[in-house]
């Protein structure tokens, strides 16, 4: 029960004090007439990916990150994620070091404060009944890649609450690196549903292992393989889930 105090008391306390920071950040913004982006964008992350650090500790969270240096150096990348758990988001925030942004449910956009860092750091809501916002989405998503943001997407749509190891993956959750050619980034969590997920209304201290999968190129597939990347990519997360689920 205390880490759940812990946890809760610091978001909150993060939201208020970050809010005279964000109107700062919107102003400088705003004068600059969007020349200021990228430098706003940068120091959103490192605000961002240091409070969730911080969170983390307090949750008690032990992080254990492989595979970093399969991340291409030097150019925006399509991180692809499994999802047990709302921590997969906080683990992963805290490790970016590059603009990224997230593809998010809609209903994240109506969280007060924390849906204004969202869009200091490019996130972008998802409403999968309106076909036409999700075109628009994702182009404007595809702009911001070719400005040298990344992008991190969980295809299964949703946090995985059954005894799968893994839901089956959206076709369409592939379209941003298909429109830029940019690489897919397999990020596998192994763990991080023990953390709350398992036991609902109390935060435990949990090992979570993270590691990051080669990168995948349209270039690089066959014509049957491109046709079937949401099966290409799933089983390469689930290869590394498979083989990580001994070390947690």
């Amino acid at each position: 029960m205390l880490r759940v105090i812990l946890v809760l008391f610091w978001l909150v306390l993060f939201l208020i004090l970050s809010l005279p920071v964000q109107l700062v950040l919107f102003l400088i913004q705003t004068c600059s007439f969007g020349r200021a982006r990228n430098w706003v964008r940068r120091v959103s992350l490192a605000i961002v990916s240091r409070a969730f650090r911080i969170l983390m500790v307090l949750a008690g969270v032990r992080l254990t990150v492989k595979g970093v240096e399969r991340i291409p150096v030097g150019e925006p990348v399509l991180y692809v994620g499994n999802h047990h758990s709302y921590f997969d988001t906080v683990i992963s925030y805290s490790q970016r070091t590059s603009p990224t942004g997230y593809i998010a449910k809609k209903v994240m956009r109506k969280v007060p404060i924390l849906s204004i860092w969202m869009w200091f750091l490019d996130c972008y809501f998802l409403d999968r009944n309106d076909i036409k916002d999700g075109m628009r989405m994702i182009q404007t998503c595809t702009d911001k890649i070719n400005e040298g943001v990344s992008f991190t997407i969980f295809p299964e749509g949703t946090r995985n609450k059954t005894t799968e190891e893994l839901l089956p993956f959206h076709k369409g959750s592939f379209k941003l690196a298909q429109r830029t050619g940019c690489a897919i980034v397999p990020m596998v969590f192994n763990n991080t549903a023990a953390i709350y997920e398992a036991h609902p209304g109390r935060i435990r201290a949990a090992h979570v292992v993270m590691e990051y999968g080669a990168p995948i190129y349209y270039k690089d597939l066959t014509k049957e393989e491109a046709r079937h990347i949401d099966d290409v990519v799933r089983d390469r997360i689930l290869e590394i889930y498979r083989r990580n689920g001994a070390l947690v």
